[in-house]
């Protein structure tokens, strides 16, 4: 996968013109095209194309069309991008000093906009009432950096979800520093209150896939009342 540059661009699978995405040369993690969003996008379009085919026959894997999502930590917005072309109604969320990017890229992919996108300020742990009912889908690539920032993202995947929201969570293994002790502890806290499930590297996009690129498939634990 090329580098970061001034803009990025994501062909569709079938090879046509896609989405294209401005970055800022410098600032924070929310300003750049990561890996794990082209992962987690080409890997959500992939999907929707195995459930249109399999509607006809049976239940369907992945139906996007008219169902609510929501971007956590959306940086540039490509995924919540990907997802509204599919014909989801997207909130793509991050802090205000993002905003900016991700409206202008909003504006730039709109005519590849089936769904619906908006973008709105959202701080992990704080409120998240604006943000209820809960999505059908919750979205995050490469969320887990900080281990700082571990407690108030829970918090926020917990007063989100709902008991049918899905929550796809892409991310990309580093084995630099703190990372390792960060993603375990990471793991290790969201199993408390959710049931997550890896994708198969199999099941990613052909093209958009790498070994220490991971995607999760996660749902809040049922609760258990006593009988």
């Amino acid at each position: 996968m090329a580098s970061p540059g001034l803009e990025r661009a994501l062909a569709r699978r079938d090879g046509s013109a896609g989405l294209r995405l401005g970055q800022r040369g410098a600032g924070g993690t929310g300003c750049v095209v990561w890996d794990a969003a082209l992962v987690l996008a080409r890997f959500l379009e992939k999907a929707a194309e195995e459930e249109e085919e399999a509607a006809a026959a049976g239940p369907a894997g992945l139906p996007l069309r008219r169902k609510a999502a929501l971007e956590l930590g959306a940086g540039t917005g490509l995924v919540g991008l990907m997802a509204a072309s599919l014909g989801a109604n997207v909130t793509v969320t991050d802090l205000d000093e993002v905003q900016d990017l991700l409206k202008m890229n909003i504006e730039n992919n709109r005519h590849l906009i089936t769904g619906s996108i908006q973008a709105k300020v959202l701080k992990w742990g704080e409120e998240v009432s604006d943000f209820l009912p809960a999505p059908d889908y919750i979205l995050m690539a490469d969320c887990i950096y900080y281990e700082e920032s571990l407690e108030p993202l829970l918090k926020t995947l917990k007063d989100l979800a709902g008991p049918e929201t899905t929550i796809f969570c892409c991310y990309e293994e580093r084995t630099m520093g703190k990372n390792p002790e960060v993603e375990r502890k990471y793991f290790e806290l969201l199993q408390r209150d959710f049931d997550l499930e890896k994708v198969p590297l199999e099941k990613h996009d052909e093209e958009y896939r790498s070994e220490d690129i991971h995607i999760f498939i996660i749902r809040k634990k049922k609760a258990i009342f006593p009988s």
